[in-house]
Order: C-alpha cells, then structure tokens, then sequence
C-alpha cells in the first residue's frame, strides 16, 4: 500500500509531465516560481531605506561607521518592517529536472527581506505545507536575537513547530548590517525550498556605485528532503549524500542525460543560467550567501578581482582576492569594478564546490553582461588559475581583520568539544557532538523549560549549561576526515585558531581575532573559538544540513538566571498549545534530529 506521500507525489507528477512536455523551453515561472532572482529584470537595490526619518541625512542618524562600533551600540529608528511569508508545496525545476519543493509565496529562493540598521523585523509565517502536512520553524541566520531568543526560530530549542493551517509571527531587531539569509530550521527542510536572502542596509565604509543584491550559492538535490534523510538514517545507509548540481541565484543547467536509466521525471538540459548587468566603469557591490546543504562554494568572476568589505555580519579592512571561499551559511560581500573589458564584455561568474563536498555537477556559472553586451551571447572569459587548495578550509585566517576592532578577553571557561561518527544498535550512522547524538523534542523547547526554573533535561537533547560565565572558549576537536562548518546562534564568535590535528594554543591576532558567526573546521583538525556570552538558550552545530539530521548539534544555555526572569510572549506558548493539539491526533514523523 503507497503512502500517502508517495501517492500524492506520484499523481502530481504524471500530471506536471504532461503539461511539461507540451511546453516549449522553461519560463522563469517553471524553474523558479515567483522569485526574480537570477533575472536581468531583478531590482537593485538602494544605499537604505527611505520611508522613514531622516536624521543627519542616514535612518541610522549619526551612527556612521567613523568611531562606532555596530557591536557596542545600536541606533533605534522606531520603524517597522512587515513581512507574510506562506510555506507551501510546489513543483519547479531550478535546473531543468522537474522536483517536488517547498517553496516561500511561491518563489524559490524566497522572498528578499530588506529593513534598514535599527529597524524591527516582523514576519508572519503561515504554514501551508500539506500532502502531507509537516510542522515548520524559520531561523533568521545572524541575526543576535539577544532580547528575543525565543525568535531565534530553532525547534525544541526555542520554540515548538508552526502547527500545519497555522501561522506564527516573528519579531526582532536588525542590531546587525549587511548580508544574511533566514532558512527553515525544521529537520533538513530548507534544502528543499525554503530559505530567502536577507539586507540590512547600515554604513559603508567603502564607497561603490551600485549595489546588485544577493547572489546565493547552494548546492541542489533531485530528491525530496525527507526520502534522502529516510535513505541516510536507514540501517546500513550512508552518512556521504551526494548533491545533483550547483546553483547560482537558484538557477543553472543540468545534462538530463545523466539521469539514472528507469527514472521518468521530466528535464530538460537548456533550464537557463542566472544573468547580471554591470555598468561599465562603475563599482558593483556583491551580496554572496552559501544557503546550500553541504557545499563549500568557491566563488570568482573570470578576470575581476573581487574587494572583500564584510563577512557574515562583520565588516572588515578590505582585501583583494580572485577567489572567496564560503562554508554552508557564511556570507561576504564583496566590491567588484566592471573595468575588465569594453562595453560589450560579458564574463563567466564561477562558483564551484570544492573537492571536500561531494557532487555530481559541482560547477556552477552565470554570465556578466557590460553595458552593450550582447544578453543572447555566451561568454568566452577563462577562469582564474587558483586550484583548490584541497584543505577543506575557508581562506587564511590572517588575512581578515574585522573594521571595528574588540580585543580577546580571557575566558571564564573553556571547554573542548569532539566531532565523532558511530553506528547505533540498528547499524544507523550518526554523529556525535560532545559525546552526544542530539535528539529535539518538538513539544518542549528548552527555552520555555529554563524560563520555567527547570534545568533537567534528557541526555539526547544534548544540553550545555555555562551557568554565569561570560566569556566562554570552545576547543571543537575534529575527529574524522570530513570538514564542518560550525554556526553558533546569537553569537558572532572569536575566531582564535583553526588547522590540522590538536590546537598548540596559538591565537591569531588576539587584539582584534577574526569574528564571523560560521567557521570551518577542517578534518582531522581543531577550531578554537570563543563568545561572549549572551543570556539565551542557543544552537550550536554544523551546518551541513544532513550531519545536523543526524544528531550533530548541542544546545547551549547562557546565563541562566537571566533566562528565568526573562518575560516570553504568550504567542510562543499558544504556539507550543496549537502543536501540542496538533501532534497528539497527527503522527509528527520525526525520522532525524528534527533541527
């Protein structure tokens, strides 16, 4: 008897291959919904905001980036920035190959969130997602949420699932500028659909003409995200899932005859790549987001240099590089001169998956049209020669020095935490983080526990608590051969040293260390870090969407105290209630993790 999953799956399909195979070409419609993302029709986007006052000539007022530091202050602009956000199923082809997905107001990637330095964020979030029904959660990549934790968006840790025919209303400061992403944050579910890019316009410390917008990076799978979980935690399966293709802006071709004999889904090989205008002679800010499941992107556009200003919510002194290198959720956003040619020049933007992600297709391109370029030509530019350097690890850490520099205080505790693999008592392969395979319980987030005095927790939910320190080291030990990037929520943490085998206590730069909110670890390797500790319960985990599933991440609690006299919504606990009535007359098919 077929599930209703696949039953549902299998009726829409036969009826999307007939309407499939009667069109000639794919419109942007079929391979990306609603989304302009990839188009030359995608709008630019300003310098900030301007529905709002005005004071000292920046909604930012006198906060500009001369002496101010985003880490130690941040403006209050009063304003308000509404989003709906509708999660639901939908069929596109982002390459060609015809796919069940999740898709955000009917558009993948989602919507882009823009609001100025200081402003509030709130995103209604209904849940849409039928045939079958699955619960939803969407974290908000950076984003400190230092008095809003229960926004963070991090299911059984946070908050519980957005009931099905639900809906949920996120609300949060921008105390952050630049360029981030929100995801969802529900077993693997993004890796299917359901992410967008985020802009926070703030101060420039670099002056550029025109701002293009967000170029996202992402790996890309043909099968749905829960059959190649069902694959992976099986008895005997493997932990190594391999990505079909590489996407830029959600958009790239694929050889359908590379599709396995017997498979009868519809593809086409010409789906169409992204496109992008520059304007000749003028300097163009790049927003780069590797919103993938797995992949280490490397990124470059043939013949330009690339002038790196900020990484993750950081900005930094700027440097030149050919090559910018990016682990699943980190962000740089880079200044490149369209100086490289005349004005019909067109080049080859490149981003490939490095040896350490495994891929099928791992080359992605869009093309750059000059001003009087021909749009129907195919650019002939050659890339750069900088092999991959094959260490699985982002850029050198000297190279990068945040703007604003903050010293390296000495920790109140320090802890090391290994990465490990082990297969359970039914042959499943899991991961284990600090001794433990993490396990969410979706009807008891931890946060409303702590608030509620309660610090006794199962061991599966792998819970950290650092009690009253402030200052908190982590030494995270790399156990095996496969690379990490590792994300703390709330926190863009000190980034003290990373290399092969154990750490030697070596600190780089400690007046001013590197500070991002995601960073390799290598294999076989070590990753020593550090945060200041913000009150909260928090995330810690790689970032590879299918290690995630597989129990790789813990559940940090800061300052504890303070979390109990915190004063949560009663909108997070009528959530909790509507998932409670929900789950306990539907089965929540929780067959990973569930972050």
């Amino acid at each position: 008897m077929p599930s209703l999953r696949g039953l549902v799956e299998s009726i829409v399909e036969t009826a999307l291959a007939i309407i499939y195979t009667a069109t000639a070409g794919l419109t942007q419609n079929s391979t990306n919904g609603a989304s302009q993302l990839g188009t030359l029709t995608a709008p630019r986007l300003p310098p900030f905001l301007t529905d709002n006052p005005l004071p000292d000539g920046f909604p930012w007022g006198k906060l500009t980036d001369t002496g101010n530091n985003p880490y130690r202050e941040c403006p209050h602009t009063g304003v308000v920035r509404r989003y709906e956000f509708t999660v639901s199923r939908g069929f596109i082809a982002p390459d060609g190959y015809l796919r069940d997905v999740l898709l955000v107001n009917g558009a993948y990637p989602g919507p882009l969130i823009e609001a100025n330095w200081g402003d509030t964020i709130v995103v209604k979030v209904h849940n849409n997602i039928t045939g079958p029904e699955e619960g939803t959660a969407i974290h908000w990549h950076g984003f400190l949420q230092h008095d809003t934790p229960w926004e963070d968006g991090a299911p059984g840790i946070s908050q519980c699932p957005v009931t099905p025919k639900r809906s949920y209303s996120y609300e949060f400061k921008a105390s952050l500028y630049g360029t981030s992403w929100y995801h969802a944050h529900y077993s693997a579910q993004y890796t299917g659909g359901v992410l967008g890019p985020i802009v926070v316009h703030g101060p420039t410390h670099e002056k550029y003409d025109i701002d293009v917008g967000p170029i996202m990076l992402s790996d890309w799978y043909h099968k749905e995200y829960f059959d190649i979980i069902e694959a992976m935690l099986a008895p005997n399966g493997s932990p190594r899932v391999v990505s079909d293709n590489n996407l830029i802006n959600g958009k790239m071709n694929f050889d359908c005859s590379t599709v396995a004999p017997g498979d009868k889904t519809p593809c086409t090989s010409n789906a169409g790549i992204s496109k992008f205008k520059f304007q000749t002679g003028k300097t163009h800010r790049l927003r780069l987001i590797n919103s993938g499941g797995d992949g280490v992107q490397r990124f470059s556009i043939d013949e330009h240099t690339l002038t790196v200003i900020a990484e993750d919510f950081v900005p930094v002194k700027p440097y030149n590089t050919t090559v910018v290198t990016l682990g699943v959720g980190q962000r740089a956003d880079v200044l490149v001169a369209a100086n490289a040619g005349s004005a019909t020049s067109s080049f080859w933007m490149r981003s490939n998956l490095t040896s350490c992600s495994p891929a099928k297709q791992p080359n992605a391109v869009a093309a750059v049209y000059y001003d009087k370029a021909d749009e129907a030509m195919t650019p002939t530019s050659r890339a750069w020669n900088v092999p991959d350097p094959g260490n699985c690890a982002n850029d050198d850490l000297a190279t990068t020095e945040p703007l604003y520099p903050i010293a390296l205080p000495p920790p109140s505790f320090t802890q090391s935490m290994a990465i490990e693999t082990f297969k359970n008592a039914s042959n499943v392969t899991l991961w284990k983080f600090n001794g433990v395979s993490m396990r969410t319980d979706y009807n008891n987030p931890v946060l409303l526990l702590a608030n509620e005095g309660n610090f006794t927790y199962p061991r599966e939910w792998n819970v950290v608590n650092y009690y009253s320190n402030s200052s908190v080291r982590i030494v995270v030990e790399n156990r095996g051969p496969v690379a990490h990037p590792m994300h703390l929520h709330g926190h863009n943490f000190y980034i003290l040293h990373e290399g092969p085998g154990a750490w030697d206590g070596t600190i780089v730069r400690p007046s001013n260390p590197r500070r991002r909110d995601v960073y390799l670890v290598r294999g076989n390797g070590h990753l020593a870090i550090q945060f200041d500790g913000a009150p909260g319960i928090w995330a810690f985990h790689c970032h590879i969407a299918w290690h995630a599933s597989g129990g790789f991440l813990s559940t940090l609690i800061v300052r504890p105290d303070k979390v109990e006299r915190m004063r949560i919504p009663p909108d997070v606990q009528k959530n909790c209630r509507d998932w409670d009535l929900w789950s306990r007359h539907n089965v929540v098919d929780q067959i990973d993790s569930g972050t």
